[in-house]
């Protein structure tokens, strides 16, 4: 029987692992981006003698396909998915793929929402990891869902970040355990700028679940009660409710109380992504002792909400992951005391008024950081203060100007970070060495 065909789009880290998981699982293989490609997964797509073109797509060697699969970076309406569609070619995601070659007695916890799925997945991941369970994290953060298949040995649990353009394309995709951790405004020009068919793509990751199988939803009349309505599912569902389950520092779940104080997890938001976690955790059979030993010893990812150490008598935070308002609005609440708050970048059409009420007379200095700041100045024009600068170094040299002993100098720009940087990691990255370098 001749082998069956993939035509993989897109050689990033999707791409190019779901290629090498066809080659394994016994498909010929092609690869095809539109743009250069990444020289470290070409040269690996090209070392397993996986065929592989850049700079454009040919149509004859795409329409030979059996089956697509398609990087979650390339929208619907781009030129070679409507060709394969309308050539009738089945067009998946790298989640989707891998899911077919998992070991069926694996465990699958699928955590997405708008915010803090990251934080969510990683602390899953350390809840079970201190419990001796064996785990390991991945999909839409760090490695991909066929890399962790192809490169490790098999696990019993895989904790999955799942973005809403990866649900988008799966078929038989099933979670044992669900988790839609909030829906808010993101990304909405994939989604003809409607709240609803955004909400939708996140209600995929229960629509093949099983009565057996677990839903946890943040308790939400407005987006995800609608969304629910509209997306009937049939796996058990349990409701989290951080009006009732917050208290400062401290979670209740499912009758169990846990401190988060005496870790790093700070502000209400994360409080949040820990009551998500710990639900999991025990879903999983991990007691309330392993649970509070590892919510202590739980090292958030860098650039949200990351404490810089320093010596200077204030607290440097870089929470640079916030690329929306929603984010920037718990940063905010966060903060205790006197706060020189760092904001700006590209604007994604922000709402900046929920803001108002949360900064209260916390902050006394904002510090624009962006090629345009029109708008964050306008708004804001009723602080004490508002300077503006376009780098990393000359907001830091701006904060040590400004933050007295006491104060927290907190950059969560509520903005996407394409005018100067190459994207979030390198707007953190350089100001937290610049925090080193100039502060120490």
């Amino acid at each position: 029987m001749k082998p069956k065909h993939l035509v993989v789009l897109g050689a990033g880290e999707s791409g190019a692992s779901a290629a090498r998981l066809g080659q394994r699982e016994g498909y010929t293989v092609f690869v095809s981006d539109a743009g250069a490609g990444s020289a470290a997964y070409l040269e690996e797509l090209r070392g397993a003698g996986i065929a592989v073109e850049t700079g454009g797509h040919t149509e004859a060697e795409l329409l030979r396909a059996d089956l697509a699969v398609k990087s979650p970076g390339i929208p619907d309406t781009a030129a070679p998915v409507v060709k394969l569609r309308k050539a009738g070619i089945p067009i998946i995601s790298e989640i989707e793929f891998a899911f077919r070659y998992v070991d069926p007695e694996a465990t699958i916890v699928g955590i997405t929402g708008s915010n803090g799925k990251t934080t969510t997945t990683l602390l899953t991941r350390h809840l079970l990891q201190m419990a001796g369970e064996q785990v390991i994290a991945g999909g839409n953060l760090g490695e991909s869902f066929a890399r962790l298949l192809l490169d490790h040995e098999p696990q019993d649990i895989y904790v999955l970040e799942l973005s809403s353009f990866q649900l988008d394309g799966i078929v038989q995709f099933r979670p044992d355990i669900a988790v839609i951790l909030n829906i808010t405004p993101d990304h909405l020009d994939r989604y003809g700028y409607s709240l609803d068919a955004y909400a939708d793509s996140k209600l995929r990751i229960a629509r093949n679940q099983h009565p057996g199988d677990q839903l946890l939803l943040l308790a939400d009349a407005t987006t995800i009660a609608p969304a629910r309505r509209r997306n009937p599912v049939r796996a058990a569902v349990t409701e989290l409710d951080p009006a009732t389950a917050i208290t400062g520092s401290t979670i209740v779940v499912e009758g169990q109380t846990f401190e988060l104080g005496t870790g790093q997890l700070r502000g209400r938001h994360n409080a949040m992504n820990a009551l998500f976690a710990v639900r999991i955790a025990q879903q999983l059979g991990v007691s309330a002792e392993e649970i509070q030993l590892a919510l202590n010893s739980f090292r958030p990812a860098p650039h949200r909400m990351e404490v810089i150490p320093t010596t200077d008598g204030r607290t440097w935070i870089n929470d640079s992951k916030a690329t929306n308002v929603d984010s920037t609005y718990f940063a905010l609440e966060a903060m205790t005391g006197p706060t020189v708050w760092i904001a700006g970048g590209t604007d994604k059409g922000n709402e900046y008024t929920p803001l108002h009420e949360v900064m209260g007379d916390k902050v006394h200095t904002l510090i624009c950081l962006g090629l345009d700041n029109e708008k964050l100045k306008e708004d804001f024009e009723w602080l004490e203060r508002v300077v503006e600068c376009q780098s990393a170094e000359a907001a830091v040299r701006l904060a040590d100007e400004h933050a007295k002993p006491g104060d927290t100098v907190l950059l969560s720009p509520a903005c996407a970070s394409f005018d100067l940087f190459k994207n979030y990691v390198d707007r953190g990255d350089q100001f937290r060495d610049c925090v080193q370098q100039l502060i120490g």
